[in-house]
């Protein structure tokens, strides 16, 4: 389905039609609605053009889980053995 945003809209917001489909798809990604792939397709860029952009906007790439820290935490700590 497609979503249609007028000429006025974007012209209201500044914005170009690319700039839209990024902008869109950053505030996606930062809410949870759509992974990293998708929100890159959805902004017609790759991997590393999504996550620059990303960045400009302060939006974490990785947002590790509790459980991500303490089985790193784990794995650190048999290292030291």
């Amino acid at each position: 389905m497609p979503l249609v945003i007028s000429d006025e809209t974007l012209r209201d917001a500044r914005l170009t039609e690319g700039e839209a489909r990024v902008e869109i798809a950053c505030r996606l990604f930062d809410a949870g609605r759509l992974s990293l792939p998708a929100a890159g397709r959805l902004a017609g860029l790759d991997r590393n053009g999504m996550e620059h952009e990303l960045r400009l906007r302060h939006i974490p790439v990785y947002r590790p889980t509790a459980d991500d820290i303490r089985h790193d935490v784990t794995a650190l700590e048999g290292l030291g053995d």
